[in-house]
């Protein structure tokens, strides 16, 4: 029987992932729902995600935390699905109430706000949305996106100054 060594005492394959799937299956909806806008096509982005992991957890060294590894093969995943050509035939509008989990209401500004990030290019909103919606320190967003620190640092800062620029007024990014 494969073993994983966890915390305490080790676990098989299949209770990883039981575990993994667990702990990390809304946040990863959630973030997948925010690239695809479509909750069947999230889904079965975050099933492939696990599917993923699951073949590869006896490579999965622990040089990151679980959730930056299985954030970046989600990113992965959804990237490959928006480069497919049946994707862009898709009607993706996205609405709070889609969420995968009920969303606070937004006033204008807050739907102004992430209709400005979804359409920043994706090395701008990659970082965005993992900085601000999942909460992950510069480090681990290095790691999920396999850049450098100072890599997200500068497109952090060339995002936040790109969505300054669009909400007060100024031309659109592209």
């Amino acid at each position: 029987m494969e073993h994983v060594k966890g915390p305490d005492i080790p676990m098989n394959k299949d209770e990883t992932i039981t575990r993994l799937v667990e702990t990390y299956q809304t946040d990863l909806l959630r973030m997948s729902f925010v690239y695809l806008r479509d909750r069947a096509l999230a889904e079965d982005a975050v099933q492939e995600t696990f599917v993923k992991a699951y073949k590869s957890l006896d490579s999965f060294r622990g040089d990151s935390s679980e959730k930056t590894w299985l954030t970046r093969i989600l990113i992965n995943t959804c990237k490959d699905t928006l480069k497919t050509s049946w994707f862009r035939h898709l009607d993706r509008r996205m609405t709070p109430e889609d969420l995968p989990e009920p969303a606070a209401p937004q006033d204008g500004d807050e739907g102004a706000l992430m209709d400005e990030i979804l359409r920043l290019p994706a090395k701008y909103k990659d970082v965005i949305l993992l900085y601000y919606y999942e909460n992950m320190p510069e480090r681990e967003i290095a790691d999920a996106l396999n850049i450098g620190v100072s890599t997200v640092s500068v497109r952090l800062s060339k995002a936040r100054k790109k969505l300054r620029i669009t909400l007060e007024g100024g031309p659109r990014h592209e």
